[in-house]
Order: structure tokens, then sequence, then C-alpha cells
């Protein structure tokens, strides 16, 4: 079997038959909202503004859901992808509290509105069992199970013999938490977009937007072929585009890499675990371990500052191979299986850890949504409401925490 480098597996897998096309934008006609990106955290905002009765207008310069949202993990987690006691400290116990609680309502929600638009993108209960070997890992799991009971924290903290029961893979602890789930991000984000449109919202693909200008009441976005004056510009492109350079120094740029396992035969996939939850390690970064279907392993980490791009296959390749080995530590009897696929995937990170949502004072009419590194896909659907309520001016107490640091 040839490894695939390069490609996601959820958007290989869709039949070109069945996926979508919209048209290129032109001309020039009004709208109340304009949301750039055409990925996961867009399509969720252009549904639920149009669901509000927002007339909304979404524009991508390619195609939706084929950039970093459909070369994800497909992991709707119900945390923040940053420790309890590390983001108590960073940003305190009411605010991280708060955030721990957002984040496991968004992923409860995410997964029921998927279910109640009767999207077909593979949806299934996960849990998530996070994992300690070295004893320093597993004083750090203890502090973080301490800090969450604390904060009213619903968490079970695993002894050695549950962890192994959980995880197949040699464990001196481990915490888990029952909120999660799996998707295939790339059906999903193609059928959120298909239920934006049935709700109202106009959307455009290969419309890369070239230019926006403001005054103090509208703002005015200019695409290859048109223009469309609104009063609300919500950039939700996961990182800042050229447009807004200077926003550039809110984040550090990293790179994640994934692996999918070729198809595993039935007596080795018996030993490899439960198949309904995510194993995270305590490395940091940490690897991110989930079965795809019932017979392949996702494996996800290696995370490392963007390559050249003279140097970005090579490195795919070395990753890849990195991503298998260290798949192999943790679980020995795969050692030998081949990835079928290898990938990569981009994200910006603050320096909360936690994504930057809201205005800027620089951009008037504007809302972003940058930074998400939690490595799922949750914060895109929290995004969506925080967005939200950003523009009807009804924001919750806990939003302020995802504003742009000074």
């Amino acid at each position: 079997m040839t490894t695939t480098y390069g490609k996601s597996p959820w958007i290989e897998w869709l039949p070109k038959s069945r996926v979508p096309s919209y048209p290129r934008h032109k001309g020039a006609e009004p709208s109340d909202a304009v949301v750039i990106g055409g990925g996961l955290t867009g399509c969720l905002t252009a549904y639920a503004f149009a669901a509000a009765g927002v007339k909304t207008t979404l524009v991508e310069a390619e195609q939706i859901g084929r950039g970093n949202s459909g070369r994800s993990s497909g992991w709707i987690a119900d945390d923040p992808g940053v420790s309890f006691a590390d983001l108590e400290k960073r940003i305190g116990l009411r605010d991280a509290r708060r955030t721990y609680q957002a984040w496991r309502r968004a992923a409860l929600d995410f997964a029921a509105l998927l279910r109640r638009l009767e999207i077909k993108c593979a949806l299934e209960g996960r849990r998530t069992v996070t994992i300690a070997a070295a004893p320093e890992q597993v004083a750090r799991l203890k502090r973080d199970h301490k800090a969450r009971h604390e904060g009213g924290l619903e968490a079970s903290l695993l002894n050695a013999r549950a962890a192994r029961a959980d995880a197949a893979l040699d464990a001196a602890a481990g915490l888990r938490t029952r909120d999660g789930a799996a998707i295939d991000p790339y059906r999903a984000c193609v059928g959120v977009a298909a239920a934006a449109a049935h709700r109202g919202a106009a959307l455009f693909e290969r419309s890369p937007v070239r230019r926006i200008t403001f005054n103090r009441k509208t703002a005015e976005v200019f695409t290859n072929g048109g223009s469309i004056r609104t009063s609300r510009v919500v950039v939700a492109t996961g990182m800042p585009t050229p447009l807004f350079k200077a926003l550039v120094r809110h984040f550090w740029f990293r790179s994640a890499y994934l692996a999918l396992t070729e198809p595993l035969p039935a007596k080795l996939r018996h030993q490899l675990g439960r198949q309904d939850s995510v194993v995270r390690d305590s490395a940091q970064p940490p690897h991110m371990v989930s079965w795809v279907g019932d017979d392949r392993l996702l494996v996800s980490g290696a995370d490392a500052e963007p390559a050249p791009q003279r140097l970005r296959d090579r490195v795919l390749v070395q990753r890849t191979g990195q991503l298998m080995y260290e798949l192999s530590t943790l679980y020995p009897d795969i050692s030998g299986a081949r990835p079928e696929y290898g990938w990569a995937a981009e994200y910006a990170l603050t320096e909360t850890g936690l994504p930057s949502i809201g205005p800027h004072r620089n951009f008037p009419h504007h809302l972003f949504a940058f930074g998400d590194a939690s490595h799922s896909v949750t914060g895109a659907y929290l995004a969506s409401r925080v967005l939200l309520r950003h523009h009807f001016e009804e924001m919750d107490p806990g939003d302020e925490i995802y504003g742009f640091l000074r």
C-alpha cells in the first residue's frame, strides 16, 4: 500500500458527485453581515446569523470545507485543550471555570445541532481519556483533577488499572470525561453550509476578498468579482490573512500533523482498547489517538513551526513517520502497520491558549475568530455563538475571556 501524503482522507472519501458547488461572487449586493471563510467556523456562523434573521453572505476564497477544517481530526472535545490548572494560572479560577463550562456546553450543543439538522457526518459519542505515564505527568494530572473538582467540574481520576482498561496502554493514571464526540469534519462542514443556504444565507466559492474599506457607519468588502456593502464583517479564517497583518503580533503559528493507519486486522483491533474513547497523552504537545470507522487509528501531534514551502513535502513524510513510530511506542502491537494518509493542518496559538473571538479596536464593524489551538472542532461552534452575541450586543459574561490581548 502506498501512503497518500498531503491530502485529507475526509475530503478524499467524499465522492466528487456529492461535492457541492457554489457560484463565484459577482456584482454589488448589500448584506447585513459578510462572513469571510468557508470552514466550519464560517459555515456555523453563517448558519447562526441566518437562523437569527440576519441577511448573511459567506465568501470563501477556494472551496467550502477544504481548508484546515477538512484537514482537522474531527474531534469534538469537551475541553479547550489547555489543562484546567494551567488555565487557572493564566486567567483566574472564575474565568477558567467559565471556559471549561462553555467548551463542554459547546461540545454537547454542536453534536445536538448536527443531529437536529440530520447531517450525515459519522457522528459518534466519544469519551476523552488523558493518560499519564511518568511521575511528573501523574502529579500534573492529579493537580488538574483537583483544580477541576474545586472548580465544580466533573472528571474521573483513573488509577493505573482503570486507565489501562480504558486506553489499552501502559499508564500510571488517567483523567476521563464523557461529553465529546467524533465526526467527519468535511461532511459536517458541507452539511452546515447547506443548512445555512437553506436558511437564506448566500454562499460564494472561489471568491477571495481583495480589499475591505470602512467608515463610521458601514464597511465594503471587495472580491474578485464585485463588492458587498455591509454593517458587519466576520472574519472566520482561523488566522490573520494578509488583509489583517496588524493582528499577526497576537499569535504564534504552528503546524499539526496527522496520520491515519491502513485498516487493521480484527485480532489487532481487539487488543487496542475501547473504540468509543479518544486517548490523549501528557506530552507537550500531546498526541491524540482515535478510531476512524471500526478499523483505522488516527494519530495527531508532532506539532512544530510551519516548514518553509520548499521543504514541506519532505517534512510531511518525516513527521508522518515520526507519528507512526510514536504510535507504536504507545501501542507496541501496532508496530509494522503503515500509514494510509499523512497530512498537516495549520493553526494559530495565543498567549492564553484560548482563541481570540470578537472585535478589535482598530477594525470598526469587524468581528474575528482566530487562534483556536485546541486540536478539536468544538471551538468552531463556540465561536459562532460568541460572534452572534457580539453582533446583537447581547454578550454573556464569559465572552470577554476570548477578547484580543492588548
